[in-house]
């Protein structure tokens, strides 16, 4: 087992489905996973691998934010052998026209994170993307679905409350769609162990607007970004 996850080698699955909450971890394993085993409850953050249509599946939580989310990232991909990242998680809308609930796949993530600069010394501010084939599997799930899914760039920030009130509206001008806190460095260190990554989000807050789901919902009725995600991760 890793520092951080107390799977066994073998127990977690080339595929990963990766949601921030471990509640919403347990929730899509007992909802979408058949003989679904919980193979980690270290500090709480769940893991647990079934199947989905015949193949191997794990869902692990990843916790909030890019500290957190490198760490599970890293261990899953350095020790445990997983070759497919699939994040599912709850993103802010910063734009008028993504609405609570949407579906959003984040085609590339900008971040005002350190991370990475401090990955590649300070030379370059690197491009963390998503994997086009999964990407594209992805657009294609949702189309067959009928889920009206938006792709594009969202922003990962380091913070959850900030003092740059200006920020959203000049991303927003740029084409960013929504905020969260994981995607940037996820895509990143796929990169660096040769894995697939993408990010499949669920608006659950409106910056704009102030509209906001209630912890429950956000725990428990994202099915339609567990579903594209699935899809393209066994495809």
């Amino acid at each position: 087992m890793s520092t951080h996850i107390g799977a066994q080698p073998g127990e977690i699955a080339e595929l990963v489905l990766l949601p921030g909450d471990p509640l919403r971890a347990k929730w899509i394993a007992e909802t979408f996973l058949t003989d679904a085993k919980c193979y980690s409850t270290v500090r709480n953050m769940l893991g647990f691998t079934g199947t989905y249509q015949g193949h191997r599946v794990s869902v692990q939580g990843s916790g909030m934010g890019m500290p957190s989310c490198a760490i599970y990232t890293h261990e899953m991909l350095n020790e445990y052998g997983v070759k497919t990242i699939i994040r599912v998680g709850s993103c802010g809308s910063i734009n008028e026209s993504v609405q609570l609930r949407d579906v959003i796949a984040a085609s590339a993530s900008s971040t005002d994170s350190a991370m990475n600069r401090m990955r590649f010394d300070g030379l370059i501010d690197y491009a963390p993307v998503a994997d086009f084939f999964l990407l594209r599997e992805a657009v294609d799930s949702a189309a067959r679905r009928g889920i009206a899914m938006r792709v594009g760039p969202i922003f990962a920030a380091d913070a959850f409350y900030g003092d740059q009130p200006d920020l959203y509206g000049k991303l927003a001008a740029y084409g960013v769609l929504a905020v969260e806190m994981e995607s940037a460095v996820l895509y990143t260190i796929a990169a660096r162990f040769g894995a697939r990554a993408l990010s499949v989000l669920t608006v659950s807050d409106h910056i704009l607007t102030g509209e906001h789901l209630p912890a429950l919902d956000r725990e428990q009725t994202f099915g339609q970004m567990v579903e594209v995600a699935l899809d393209a991760g066994i495809a």
